[in-house]
C-alpha cells in the first residue's frame, strides 16, 4: 500500500462488468486506488479503458470470478490512517475460502476492545474484493455490513467456498506420503 504522502491524484478509471454488477476501478500513478461497486465517474479522473493497470486488474478480477485466481498482485495506492492500513494488511492475510471475525482481527491488533474500530476500518476499505473485506463476519457467524450489500458478500463467500476445497486438496496432496 502506498504511503499517503507519496500517493498521486486519480489519473484514470474504468467501469467493468462483473457477475455482481458493474465495478468502477480507479488508478493513480502509484497503483489501484479504488474498486467501487456500481458505475461511478470519479472527480478528477479520465476514463481510460486501455490503461495497463486497469486492464490487469480487470483480467485478474475476471479470473477470480471464474474461480481461477485466489490472490491478486496489482499494486495498490490506498489512502487511510495508520490504523486503517494495519486492518487492511490483516485482511490481505485472510486465506481464500475462509472467514474471520472482527473480534479475531482486533485480537491480532492487541485488544478485543478494538472490534468496533476494526469494523469501521473494514468498512473504509477502498479496494474491496482485492483486499478481501468480504471475508470478515460477525462473531456469531452472521454476515454483517458490506459496501456491495449482503447479497454480494454472500455471493463472494460462496464463490470462494465452492473453489476452496479444490485448492486445499491440491495443497494437501503435496504433503501426502
Amino acid at each position: 500500500m502506498a504511503d499517503r504522502s507519496k500517493s498521486q491524484e486519480i489519473s484514470a478509471y474504468k467501469i467493468i462488468e462483473s457477475p455482481i454488477g458493474p465495478l468502477t476501478l480507479v488508478a493513480s500513478e502509484a497503483g489501484l486506488r479504488r474498486l467501487a461497486f456500481g458505475a461511478h465517474r470519479p472527480d478528477g479522473g479520465v476514463e481510460a479503458p486501455d490503461h495497463p493497470l486497469l486492464q490487469k486488474t480487470e483480467a485478474q478480477l475476471a479470473e477470480y470470478f471464474r474461480g481461477e485466481r485466489t490472490t491478486f498482485d496489482v499494486p495498490l495506492d490506498m489512502t487511510g490512517t495508520p490504523f486503517q492500513k494495519s486492518v487492511w494488511a490483516l485482511l490481505c492475510d485472510i486465506p481464500y475460502g475462509t472467514t474471520t471475525s472482527y473480534g479475531a482481527l482486533a485480537l491480532q491488533l492487541g485488544s478485543l476492545g478494538k472490534s468496533r474500530a476494526v469494523g469501521l476500518a473494514n468498512g473504509k476499505n477502498p479496494v474491496a474484493i482485492i483486499v478481501p473485506c468480504h471475508r470478515v463476519i460477525g462473531a456469531s457467524g452472521a454476515l454483517t455490513g458490506f459496501g456491495g450489500g449482503l447479497d454480494v458478500k454472500a455471493f463472494l463467500l460462496e464463490l470462494e467456498q465452492r473453489r476452496a476445497p479444490v485448492a486445499f486438496a491440491v495443497q494437501a496432496d503435496l504433503f501426502a506420503n
